[in-house]
């Protein structure tokens, strides 16, 4: 019976789907965190009767036919590049995107990473970096005797230097946006790259036109919604047990054709 493959091609994709929800909700309080969306498609059809095909000589085609479909699959998980909230930290150097852009992210590979995780640190050497000691392009060093940092919504980062009466232009925060944000693979430590279907990164300082602003001393929060995760991932469950239950009919019934005496 079709119907035993069918629903167990139904319960992996519903499986699929709370392991997305899952991930979604552990990251709730990840900073910058992007939810994400599984998307299915059904499988292949057996044509029976295939539509369109000659009923008659006298020219007469079937409108319908039979098509059986043999089942789901997971298509793709898309990343929701929607705005997270913005939660105000007060610390120098944390900073949220207003809008679109990443923060570009030098990896000890020299390869260039992309996040909208601005919670950043001053390594040893006095730079901007991630949590993780990754430099934050172009590269912003903070003398050692700074008395405070300022970074204004264009990226322009300033240092006020003991003994000096103007402020130090410590150089530019660049972002980068992409053709689609979507094509971007996640490395994990709420790091990005670029592929192919992402295209490549365009650069630009923000305030631009079709970039976001900078906002010092804050970071944005996930845009994760939990009454939507846990609305889904009910809905997730009642289908993975529908699917569950079309098996034991399946197995009910074909139980019932092997007892014919």
């Amino acid at each position: 019976m079709r119907s035993l493959s069918i629903a167990a091609t139904g319960m992996l994709a519903q499986q699929a789907n709370v392991e997305v929800i899952s991930n979604n909700i552990a990251n709730m309080n990840t900073s910058g965190y992007k939810r994400r969306r599984a998307e299915f498609h059904d499988l292949l059809y057996q044509d029976l009767r295939r539509v369109g095909s000659p009923s008659s000589d006298a020219g007469t085609t079937v409108p319908a036919g039979v098509q059986i479909g043999l089942g789901v699959r997971t298509a793709a998980v898309y990343r929701i590049a929607e705005q997270g909230d913005i939660s105000i930290t007060d610390n120098s150097f944390d900073l949220a995107i207003n809008g679109d852009g990443y923060f570009v992210v030098t990896l000890p590979s020299g390869e260039e990473a992309y996040t909208r995780a601005g919670a950043f640190q001053l390594s040893s050497d006095g730079e901007l970096v991630t949590p993780d000691g990754y430099v934050v392009s172009p590269g912003i060093t903070v003398p050692t005797d700074t008395i405070g940092v300022s970074i204004n919504p264009d990226g322009q980062v300033f240092a006020d230097i003991d003994g000096q009466v103007a402020p130090s232009n410590l150089g530019q925060i660049e972002l980068a946006i992409f053709s689609n944000e979507g094509g971007l693979r996640s490395i994990g430590d709420n790091l990005l790259v670029e592929t192919e279907a992402s295209g490549p990164a365009n650069v630009s300082t923000p305030g631009q036109a079709g970039y976001g602003r900078l906002l010092q001393g804050a970071i944005e929060t996930s845009n994760v919604n939990v009454v939507s995760e846990i609305t889904n991932m009910i809905t997730a469950q009642r289908a993975y047990e529908m699917n569950s239950r079309v098996i034991q009919a399946s197995d009910e019934m074909m139980q019932s054709v092997s007892n014919l005496r």
